[in-house]
């Protein structure tokens, strides 16, 4: 995607800020007039006292000059924040759709996602987008329309002095940027997506610090680590210096500008075209007038790293969906699971074939089998994480793409080995699983999981606030409270993978006792454990995606 695309793409999201972009550039346009006023001003002032100067009263230029000087302060003030309004609302909405499509992409799209990646696009990319809206969008009008007055003045004084300016605005305002943009395009792209790498590689090593402290690695990772780092500052490098050049190409045009305007108005002076006072005042005026042009030639470098996290945010956003979510549809009651001759491969690895089998409304199934062979790809299907490549799955006569997802999702409750906790207190992670649940229902479930003695072991009970990603809790405990959640639920059907793998017998009888005793539930179990299946009203076994 160029860049021209990705700045019509985040235009675009303008819109509904309008009034508040054109009140920005209100405010900076007269901002920059009394900025450049005020050194043209105390030129007149001089002019005046040396009596070269005679038009207006000294006393009428001292107000406006103090009058520029307050007005330039305030109006300074109002247009950054009108920007940076217009910035971080667009920040929230922009976040806002970041998040609806991870929701819209989710399980299927992410799950071979970078999740390091993901949290520096979420974080970094996005705040980046900061520069754009806050310092691109209306100080690029801004200098375009105080240019156009500024050219105007120095046409009234002479049409070679607006000339000049004219080819020292277009060369700062849009060659130098446009030059660096070009030179650094690729280094900004590269600096941002080698950041999202670098993000991912030391979370992974966050989370597996055991295994790394096990098997003695922290050296080689350390080591990649640093060439990581060593990649990105050598990128960083190049910006800098590509920002250097860009710093020595202004200040040098603005020198050979004013320098410019001085001979040739000076030489036209000797000519007897112009008076004494516009050879001052036309060199004032160009030194003291870039302020508009310059700001925008300076953003060139940082625009680079923008636009760069702007299209991995846009690629984010464009990315279609495997399953497309269905609303609108009349509800659907829960019945039996008929599942119709079925195919699912991930990649061109067959999973399930031709699979086709009938799991009855209130009644425990269990799936047996040995690893890969499709037991908890079958789960995924009928909670249409994905969908089959050929072949139906069907509740209650209805195919499960005809049924609402929202609807289809609130029949079950999933529970697989690692149960997902939150950097919360126990209760809450337990709530999520009926939010309008009483106390006495939350114990009672996770009774039911042989939790609740554990949780009021502790001292601040189910008040008790878990670690990120449940650290600091067992598997068997996370495990546990993953039950709960699911006897709490309001689901018809509970769907169990590998539901004990992480307790002991004692714990495996007692909540295997309570799923057998939980009336007008249906229940399809996943598990390789013979002593698990035994509470199924069916058994079924599968091998290489078949049932046998």
């Amino acid at each position: 995607m160029s860049n021209t695309k990705v700045i019509f793409r985040m235009l675009k999201l303008v819109k509904p800020l309008s009034l508040q972009m054109v009140f920005a550039i209100i405010t900076g346009v007269l901002g920059f007039i009394c900025a450049i006023g005020i050194p043209v001003v105390s030129t007149m002032v001089l002019l005046q006292v040396l009596g070269m100067y005679t038009h207006v009263k000294l006393n009428y230029l001292l107000i406006l000059l103090l009058t520029f000087a307050i007005l330039r302060g305030v109006l300074h003030y109002l247009e950054q924040q009108a920007n940076h309004y217009i910035a971080f609302k667009l920040l929230a909405i922009i976040r806002d759709k970041v998040y609806t499509t991870l929701r819209r992409l989710a399980p299927a799209k992410l799950d071979g996602k970078d999740k390091g990646n993901l949290i520096a696009l979420i974080t970094n990319d996005v705040e980046l987008l900061e520069v754009f809206y806050a310092h691109t969008i209306s100080p690029t009008i801004i200098a375009l329309f105080t240019s156009l007055i500024l050219l105007i003045l120095f046409a009234h004084m002479n049409i070679i002095a607006m000339l000049i300016a004219l080819v020292a605005y277009i060369t700062m305002g849009i060659i130098i940027p446009f030059t660096v943009n070009k030179i650094g395009e690729k280094s900004g792209q590269k600096s941002r997506d080698a950041m999202g790498d670098f993000s991912s590689f030391l979370l992974e090593s966050y989370r597996s610090i055991d295994t790394i402290i096990q098997y003695n690695i922290g050296d080689k990772r350390l080591s990649h680590l640093l060439n990581q780092s060593d990649a990105i500052e050598q990128t960083q490098k190049k910006l800098k210096d590509i920002e250097s050049f860009q710093m020595i190409l202004s200040q040098l045009l603005i020198s050979t500008s004013a320098i410019l305007m001085f001979i040739v108005m000076f030489y036209l002076q000797q000519k007897g075209e112009v008076n004494t006072y516009v050879v001052i005042l036309s060199t004032v005026l160009m030194l003291s007038s870039f302020g508009p042009v310059l700001a925008l030639s300076n953003l060139a470098n940082n625009l680079l790293i923008t636009l760069s996290s702007a299209k991995r945010v846009i690629t984010l956003l464009d990315e279609k969906e495997i399953i497309t979510e269905v609303t609108g549809l009349d509800q659907v009651e829960f019945n039996d699971i008929d599942i119709k001759n079925i195919n699912f491969k991930y990649d061109n690895e067959d999973i399930l074939e031709d699979l086709s089998v009938l799991f009855k409304k209130d009644t425990i199934s269990a799936i047996i089998g040995k690893s890969g062979s499709g037991k908890s790809t079958l789960l995924k299907l009928i909670m249409r994480f994905y969908d089959p490549y050929s072949g139906s799955i069907n509740i209650n006569n209805k195919d499960i793409k005809q049924i609402n997802t929202t609807n289809l999702r609130n029949m079950f409750a999933y529970v697989t080995q690692d149960t997902m906790l939150f950097h919360d207190s126990i209760y809450n992670n337990l709530k999520i699983a009926k939010l309008d649940a009483s106390k006495e229902e939350i114990i009672d479930a996770c009774k039911k999981a042989n939790i609740h003695d554990f949780i009021m072991s502790l001292e601040d009970g189910y008040d008790t606030k878990v670690a990120e990603l449940g650290a600091s809790l067992s598997g068997g405990e996370r495990q546990r409270i993953g039950l709960a959640r699911a006897f709490l639920s309001d689901a018809d059907c509970i769907l169990l993978d590998e539901p004990t793998s992480n307790l002991d017998v004692l714990n495996e009888a007692i909540i295997l006792k309570s799923i057998k005793e939980n009336p007008n539930k249906t229940v399809i179990l996943v598990s390789h454990r013979e002593s698990t299946v035994k509470i199924a009203n069916s058994i079924l076994k599968m091998e290489t995606g078949r049932l046998s």
